[in-house]
């Protein structure tokens, strides 16, 4: 069976790394994901994955903090979960490379698009941290952005629901889910899937967006293959 992407953006949560334990690694998760990321791999599909850092810090919990320096901390945070994710991946066996948006040569390449076009031609994964470089944009917008960069063929948005629903599925019983959505749904009725600059960018760029439950590992590998799972934004 073929996949249907060739090329994916995997958008993984710092709270997804983190499991049960809510803050910090849960080493055992990050070894599941990598468990059906390697299988999409053996498939054919290219992989970049844009990591968040929420498991380490929540920048717009930072009190008085100057913003632009909270979020500095939050990229730092984005790179240890970057390290992580590559080591996960590689004791499944991949070929990885840890790319950040900030320089930092001695445990990460810089983010070079080129360079990462020619790892995905040798089969390897390209993690991508440190978001953009720049303060007061999202690790949303910046998966995004490396999805337009890289002309992935979709947009996978990993998170701690099945889908998209038409409010908090796990405050409210009556939560109604989405199967499919368009950029204007997301925009106008200001469901919470990622910040508008985000979906603004997939939007223009003509990248589709699949939001799915990232407890089950698995769903990564269905996912690719074209198994009807989460929510479509096209």
């Amino acid at each position: 069976m073929d996949p249907k992407y060739k090329r994916i953006l995997l958008k993984l949560s710092g709270e997804a790394l983190a499991g049960e334990k809510k803050t910090g690694l849960d080493y055992n998760v990050i070894t599941e994901l990598g468990k059906s990321i390697k299988k999409c791999v053996d498939a054919g599909v290219q992989v970049g994955i844009v990591v968040g850092g929420g498991n380490f810090w929540r920048g717009r919990s930072s009190g008085n903090m100057d913003r632009t320096r909270a979020d500095h901390i939050g990229m730092l945070a984005t790179a240890m979960n970057a390290l992580a994710v590559a080591d996960g991946l590689e004791s499944c066996g991949l070929e990885v490379r840890v790319q950040t948006a900030i320089s930092m040569p001695q445990v990460a390449e810089p983010y070079i698009r080129n360079r990462t076009m020619r790892h995905f031609e040798k089969g390897r994964v390209c993690v991508f941290g440190c978001g953009t470089g720049n303060p007061f944009f999202s690790t949303d917008t910046a998966a995004a952005l490396r999805a337009a960069e890289i002309e992935a063929d979709i947009f996978f948005k990993a998170t701690m629901v099945d889908g998209v629903y038409n409010k908090d599925p796990h405050k409210f019983d009556d939560a109604v889910k989405y199967d499919t959505l368009s950029f204007s749904d997301i925009l106008s009725k200001d469901l919470a899937v990622m910040d508008s600059t985000a979906a603004a960018m997939c939007k223009d760029n003509n990248i589709p967006i699949l939001v799915f439950d990232i407890a089950r590992p698995d769903n990564i590998y269905d996912a690719c293959m074209g198994v009807n799972i989460g929510t479509l934004v096209k």
